[in-house]
């Protein structure tokens, strides 16, 4: 008895899976959807991240250069999330976003902006898990970060600060049109801060490891 070949999937069964992993994604944890970029989804975090949130926060080689405190346990991580993006989300409308891999839903680290209450400006920022650095991951993240809050947010300016010594920061910040303005102090810390006006076209995403605060 002859064996019927199977037949390759065709084009609209291919982005009909596309489009049930997205929305399985989106609708994986509470937190609303934001953007996408070409590997990633960026949506807004929710109680349920915890655990995400914490293997991210308490990894010393991701916290090196952010100034924040490393993550002692499930509850300071809680603690934390609801505390600064959670409540961003409702104070100004945005916040540091969970970044997923579009690939299988993975929860790789966060990216967004953040009001500086202390400095009155927006400020870049994105933390990753190691394993996903040098992958053009933040990059990718962060120019689809600054068009958002541009063409969505209506913001005028956006800011990043980064450590002089951080050059992989350093370089993300100019890979996405960011130009260096002058040096600053913020928290304890000397801080070179980089600025992109919404009339500055975002370069094209490039690898980088840019930390930014909560």
């Amino acid at each position: 008895m002859a064996h019927r070949q199977k037949s390759a999937p065709n084009v609209r069964q291919i982005r009909s899976s596309i489009s049930s992993l997205q929305n399985a994604i989106q609708m994986d944890a509470s937190g609303g959807y934001i953007l996408e970029t070409e590997r990633l989804i960026l949506r807004e975090y929710a109680e349920d991240d915890v655990e995400a949130f914490y293997r991210l926060n308490s990894d010393p080689e991701v916290m090196r250069y952010t100034g924040d405190d490393i993550l002692s346990d499930i509850d300071h991580a809680r603690e934390i999330l609801l505390a600064h993006p959670i409540t961003d989300y409702r104070k100004h409308g945005f916040g540091r976003w969970a970044c997923l891999l579009k690939s299988d839903g993975q929860n790789i680290g966060f990216a967004g902006l953040k009001y500086l209450e202390e400095r009155k400006e927006v400020d870049l920022g994105y933390r990753l898990l190691p394993a996903y650095w040098g992958q053009g991951f933040a990059t990718e993240a962060s120019g689809a970060v600054i068009r958002h809050g541009f063409d969505q947010l209506g913001l005028h300016r956006v800011i990043g600060l980064a450590r002089p010594e951080n050059t992989a920061s350093v370089r993300v910040l100019e890979k996405v049109g960011m130009r260096f303005v002058n040096m600053t102090q913020h928290r304890s810390w000397m801080m070179a801060r980089y600025v992109i006006d919404c009339e500055t076209e975002a370069s094209k995403p490039a690898a980088g490891t840019l930390a930014g605060t909560w």
